[in-house]
């Protein structure tokens, strides 16, 4: 069963599905929570995400851009088990993950990168000079 939004349903407001499916990717990306994530304002025109990724290499990780949204994704091989390994506890997750974002347009992704087991993806707006045209007049 989907569950639509009763603003979109209204007939005067045709054509705003690609709308509707933006919300609703949002608001299951707003539902999951592992891993944790930071979004930080760098600036007038830059942005960064850190997702806490403890335990992942560079490998394990993928980071995909289609249309506005951001996907982050982690696979460890074998998820982390190993025979060998008794744990007393286990508070480090080693399960997958996947996180999702949808991006403002005009957003795009400048660079990633892992650092003491924090993932940065730095996002930038690039900046937006006024352009003053002047629009020529036919006559018929």
């Amino acid at each position: 069963m989907t569950t639509r939004t009763v603003l979109f349903d209204s007939p005067f407001l045709l054509g705003f599905d690609h709308t509707r499916s933006l919300i609703d990717r949002a608001a299951r990306a707003a539902s999951e929570a592992y891993p944790p994530y930071n979004v930080e304002q760098r600036g007038e025109f830059s942005v960064r995400i850190t997702l806490a990724v403890a335990g992942f290499s560079p490998d394990d990780l993928t980071i995909t851009l289609e249309g506005r949204q951001l996907t982050i994704s982690g696979k460890r091989e074998g998820g982390g088990q190993s025979a060998d390994n008794a744990y007393l506890h286990r508070g480090i997750a080693a399960r997958g993950f996947l996180r999702t974002f949808v991006l403002a347009d005009g957003l795009e992704v400048d660079e990633a990168s892992l650092e003491h087991g924090l993932l940065h993806v730095d996002l930038r707006r690039p900046e937006q000079v006024a352009e003053t045209r002047r629009i020529p007049i036919t006559t018929r």
